[in-house]
């Protein structure tokens, strides 16, 4: 059967343990949504750095009418940068057929940390069951959770618990404890949904406000990224990286 592995943080899993296997990054609170979103809007590709110097570097290799610089630290838009880490910026009259130049605090990291991996794809609620489709026939998969300045954070646990409930539902998966547990995290914010006559993705956009990227936006004014991050399936696509071209795009 299957193996389906959920790891809370990058730090909690071995980059070798990832090797030779399928790796879906979710860092909800906003890398990979705003990344589903510069894709779906039309943008060539998106190409991950962990550091702002980087990326900066790399600009000046490009004319600059092709290419934008897109990113955060501590939430906010980096001095410089034409975007910041909203995934509402990231609209098709802006983006479409430009390459970003792309740099966040957790999400680009956790990109990092999979390298060994045979596929690495970005995964979120945007694009729940898009990635499911893409992996449902791979013999081991690894959900790794970016986490929150180093720490487990909630927003991305209940991502990763979709995915392990979306394709328990369709079929036989050895589920790790970490899969396990988020399952049931899922399942309780579904209960929690239909208790309260709310579809799933109204349901995430409030459970979002007590995870703590989720308090981290509300502190710097981006409420309305919690909406947009909670919609389930707005997105249907599935970010990969080409790993020739170090940039993640779609298939």
């Amino acid at each position: 059967m299957p193996e389906l592995h959920v790891h809370y943080l990058p730090h909690f899993v071995r980059e070798h343990d990832l090797a030779e296997s399928t790796v879906v990054v979710i860092d909800q609170l906003r890398a990979s949504s705003t990344v589903c979103h510069a894709l779906a809007a039309g943008a060539r590709d998106v190409v991950p750095f962990q550091e702002v110097d980087d990326v900066l570097t790399a600009a000046g290799d490009y004319n600059r009418a092709d290419v934008l610089m897109g990113g955060e630290r501590g939430g906010e838009r980096i001095d410089s940068f034409d975007l910041g880490n909203s995934p509402s910026e990231y609209t098709a009259d802006v983006v479409f057929g430009k390459r970003v130049l792309f740099t966040t605090t957790n999400g680009t990291r956790a990109i990092n940390h999979a390298r060994l991996a045979s596929r690495v794809i970005m995964g979120a609620a945007a694009n729940l069951t898009a990635v499911c489709d893409a992996v449902s026939s791979d013999a081991v998969v690894h959900l790794l959770c970016a986490g929150t300045n180093g720490h487990v954070s909630r927003d991305d646990l209940l991502i990763a618990g979709a995915m392990a409930h979306e394709l328990s539902q369709r079929g036989q998966w050895v589920l790790n404890e970490g899969a396990q547990a988020t399952r049931g995290e899922w399942q309780e914010l579904l209960n929690a949904a239909v208790a309260n006559a709310r579809s799933p993705s109204e349901q995430l956009a409030i459970e979002l406000c007590d995870t703590p990227g989720g308090k981290n936006l509300l502190a710097i004014g981006h409420d309305e990224d919690l909406v947009v991050c909670a919609q389930i399936d707005s997105k249907p696509v599935v970010p990969e990286l080409d790993r020739d071209a170090g940039c993640l795009k779609l298939p």
